[in-house]
């Protein structure tokens, strides 16, 4: 049986793509903890975190710091919250998050978020991410996984 997030990445379910590479993808969550909260998903469907193969592991943060970084600027933050839980989908994802305070590091305060300012955020976070020099990792579609 697929995760929600295997059929995301297959394209069977859409999603708010800001990243796509060969190892995983990035995506809005539709229940933020605050405007511009990223998912990075490896593509690969590993339950555990801890049974990631290193590789994909190290790419998956790198991909996270990326992220993080485009958020800083693009929600004008002074810093990003990283948490890896995984019980509510079997299947490894990393959270990354705009944070003004330490009160982000909880998912407690993840809420249901407006179609349209999901959009926003996405496309103001692609924007960014493309001025810092990721476009070859901009799916070409917001709604798609696909780089070309």
């Amino acid at each position: 049986m697929s995760t929600v997030f295997e059929m995301i990445v297959d394209g069977q379910i859409p999603g708010r793509f800001v990243w796509a590479d060969d190892t995983c993808v990035a995506i809005l969550t539709i229940e933020p903890v605050a405007p511009g909260h990223v998912l990075v998903i490896p593509r690969q469907p590993v339950d555990k975190w801890t049974d990631l193969e290193p590789g994909v592991l190290d790419h998956v943060m790198r991909v996270a710091q990326i992220i993080g970084k485009a958020q800083e600027v693009t929600f004008s933050v002074p810093r990003t919250v990283v948490i890896i839980a995984g019980f509510e989908v079997p299947h490894t994802h990393v959270h990354v998050i705009p944070a003004t305070s330490e009160g982000a590091a909880s998912l407690k305060g993840a809420r249901a978020a407006d179609a349209v300012d999901l959009d926003e955020a996405a496309h103001a976070l692609r924007e960014v991410l493309r001025n810092q020099g990721h476009t070859k990792h901009l799916p070409m579609v917001m709604s798609s996984p696909r780089t070309f």
